[in-house]
């Protein structure tokens, strides 16, 4: 069990801009969750990634398989927080325990969004060996170049807030 590194703040704790987010969130949802409260010792990182987060949930990649995408990417990461919040948002979204299971293995039992999976766990991992044939090959399973581009944004949020609960020490709720 990972110790908890970095602590949650309060509104009143935290510096600058970021107690102004706080506040918003605050009294816009009622509470903080753990992973933003503790974003907020960094006002900059606090305020970029609300920004992105409100960005990608404009994204035109469905929902379910936005899902997918972040379940493969949260399992290479190895965030467990990160992992069970979107298990559960998957199945909020409709995926069934097979479709959670085959994403966590980084494919999908539709070849279209395997494709499109298999390049997000590339972007991730070895985003230098992208070749204009592996481009090809997701566009040929029939995505356009705004679902291409909008993977790495998929990606990038995924590392964001897997790398900072890692580095933090936020565990998932059950291992408390």
């Amino acid at each position: 069990m990972t110790t908890r590194r970095l602590t949650a703040l309060a509104p009143e704790q935290a510096p600058g801009r970021a107690r102004e987010l706080l506040t918003d969130i605050v009294e816009r949802h009622g509470s903080v969750g753990e992973m933003v409260s503790t974003m907020a010792h960094s006002p900059a990182l606090l305020d970029g990634y609300l920004s992105l987060s409100r960005a990608m949930k404009r994204v035109k990649i469905p929902r379910a398989l936005s899902e997918k995408l972040s379940l493969a990417v949260q399992e290479w990461i190895g965030c467990g927080t990160c992992r069970e919040a979107h298990r559960e948002a998957g199945r909020a979204a409709g995926l069934t325990e097979t479709d959670i299971e085959l994403a966590r293995q980084g494919t999908s039992a539709d070849p279209r969004e395997a494709a499109l999976i298999g390049l997000a766990l590339r972007v991730l991992a070895e985003p230098g060996s992208l070749s204009d044939e592996d481009v090809a090959g997701v566009r040929a399973h029939g995505w356009s170049d705004r679902v291409i581009a909008e993977v790495v944004g998929v990606v990038t949020l995924n590392l964001l807030t897997g790398a900072f609960n890692l580095l933090a020490g936020i565990q998932p709720r059950d291992e408390d």
